[in-house]
């Protein structure tokens, strides 16, 4: 008959073993952790903060063929970038598009207008996307 001490040295349930596990599981915890941090501060605190940013303040229908968009562009002073405008019919097809060149300016922040020509009625006209140049 086979001891105790015999069947958990045969299945590797010994105090050796047993403190063999806790160290890796306690070495796995401490590089998940310091991988975890490292990650947090490279995307977090290196991070590139936003460059410029763009937001719709308002369109009007001038007629079934255009729309006027009115938006606000802020970005670094001196710095020049583009942006595709849009304009949609009632089922958020797109009617009008247009690239628009934002020059460098020295102030941060501008107020721009443009009218766009669309194919049909349009209902809303917006800022699709913008990108520095």
């Amino acid at each position: 008959m086979t001891s105790p001490v015999d069947l958990d040295a045969r299945y590797g349930r010994t105090r050796s073993a047993r403190l063999r596990t806790r160290w890796v599981v306690v070495a796995s915890a401490i590089a998940f952790a310091i991988v975890f941090t490292l990650w947090l501060v490279w995307g977090g605190l290196l991070g590139s903060p936003a460059q410029f940013e763009a937001n719709d303040t308002g369109h009007t229908i001038v007629s079934d063929s255009e729309v006027s968009i009115s938006w606000e562009f802020s970005v670094s002073p001196g710095t020049p970038a583009k942006c595709a405008l849009q304009a949609l019919n009632s089922t958020f097809g797109i009617v009008g598009w247009k690239i628009v060149d934002v020059p460098a300016s020295p102030e941060r922040t501008r107020k721009l207008t443009d009218t766009l020509r669309t194919t049909e009625l349009a209902v809303s006209g917006l800022i699709y996307r913008c990108w520095l140049t």
